[in-house]
């Protein structure tokens, strides 16, 4: 399981795409994985026959564990086998302390299997409930570690009961104790089963893209008290100017598209307020310098956000160009971890199916986002007098804590204005 970057501690494997047998070349795709980042194609580290698969579909591992044995093709391929949970360390094995005592070990989580032990220094029979509230991640235990949190308190919404991160951090956000355990949490008073008995229902498990989006979804929805604002834009003057311009940019290599134009005119908007470009932390306002531009790409499975960094140091061709490689990336599962992560503000495009507008949750932890409705043509007033033009109305979904509709209202006036007027020295 490859490290897809320093805040990855591990990944899933999604779908094998070569089965026990099959010859693999080097830096062929071998199978696909999913993080908390990213979902992504790993290639092959050699070329030969895969003899044998450690890890099967669904199951979760950390990083720099074996899932998979390639051989020459001398010998006959071994059969898809469940490795053995890992032995617990020996005493002379374990980590001492400062003081020089040993330390308890480690929750130890199998390569396969998909559990991890009990610590023996609990002294007792590891139930079914322990072993589900034990499953975390390195980095989510380091979390708890430095901030003295119980994992068995925390009730999982990962893969078979596992603690993710964005359980944790919402633990400890929330100001739980852990000195108190906890039980598995009631049912929510007025929950409504999503079906009833003797019903014909179909039910999937979701995937690992859909489970962490709901994840961050809940969490962003729990986080900020989100307000709206949307204004209708006048993009007459914009459609001519890309008309003209179109052909220059295919010579360059590049698409001149409208979301191009509007990340654009964004860029210079954020410059010019840059409390859209913040985030919250605790009772602290955190300005970022950077502007790390991030444009969601819609998936069959999903939804990635790709980030283009220093956005604000690019000009339109630059802007396009980069749009164009990270959303064909995004669709080819090319993308790394750290061309997800990052971003200060979000550009989403629910237009492009046919939306009048949206009103899209909060990436966290930024304070804004960005929705572009529909192009369509449509009667305004220009000089006392109808006229067709091609119109989109955008929104703004912001966060009240921070933003209030007056900065709201000049933020986007100011974007309709440029957009409006939008000017080729702007390029």
């Amino acid at each position: 399981m490859p490290q897809m970057g320093e805040s990855i501690a591990e990944g899933t494997i999604v779908r094998w795409i070569k089965k026990v047998g099959d010859s693999v070349d080097r830096d062929e795709p071998l199978f696909e994985i999913s993080t908390d980042k990213v979902d992504a194609e790993i290639p092959s580290p050699g070329a030969g026959v895969l003899t044998e698969i450690k890890v099967k579909e669904g199951e979760t591992v950390p990083v720099n564990s074996v899932v998979a044995v390639i051989g020459d093709g001398s010998g006959k391929p071994a059969s898809e086998t469940t490795a053995a949970p890992a032995a617990p360390a020996r005493a002379s094995e374990m980590p001492e302390s400062a003081a020089g005592q040993p330390e308890a070990a480690p929750a130890v989580e199998a390569v396969v299997a998909g559990i991890e032990r009990v610590p023996a220094e609990r002294g007792e029979a590891a139930t079914i409930e322990d072993l589900r509230r034990q499953k975390s991640s390195p980095l989510v235990r380091r979390i708890a570690r430095e901030h003295n949190v119980d994992i068995q308190q925390i009730h999982g919404t990962g893969i078979n009961g596992r603690v993710t991160k964005t359980d944790i951090l919402g633990f400890i956000e929330s100001g739980s104790t852990a000195a108190v355990p906890a039980a598995r949490p009631p049912v929510p008073t007025g929950h409504v089963p999503a079906f009833r008995p003797g019903e014909r229902v179909e039910i999937v498990p979701m995937t690992i893209m859909r489970k962490k989006i709901a994840e961050h979804m809940v969490m962003s929805a729990h986080t900020s008290p989100h307000v709206y604002s949307v204004y209708e834009v006048n993009f007459g003057q914009l459609a001519k100017l890309r008309d003209r311009k179109k052909a220059d940019y295919e010579r360059a290599g590049a698409k001149l598209t409208y979301t191009a134009l509007i990340a654009k005119t964004v860029v210079d908007a954020l410059r010019a307020f840059p409390v859209f470009n913040a985030s919250i932390d605790g009772d602290k306002i955190v300005y970022k310098k950077d502007i790390n531009l991030g444009i969601a790409v819609a998936l069959d499975q999903g939804l990635l956000v790709p980030v283009i960094r220093n956005a604000d140091e690019r000009n339109l061709l630059g802007l396009s160009r980069a749009i164009e490689d990270l959303a064909s990336r995004a669709r080819s599962k090319k993308l790394s971890p750290e061309e997800v992560q990052g971003g200060t503000f979000t550009i989403t495009n629910p237009g492009v199916f046919g939306a009048v507008y949206g009103l899209p949750l909060i990436n966290q932890p930024q304070v804004a986002i960005l929705g572009v409705g529909g192009i369509e043509k449509r009667a305004v007033v220009v000089d006392d007098a109808i006229a067709i033009r091609p119109t989109c109305h955008i929104s703004l979904g912001y966060d009240h804590r921070l933003i209030d509709g007056a900065d709201a209202g000049r933020f986007l006036a100011y974007i309709k204005e440029r957009l409006e007027r939008f000017d080729e020295a702007w390029m």
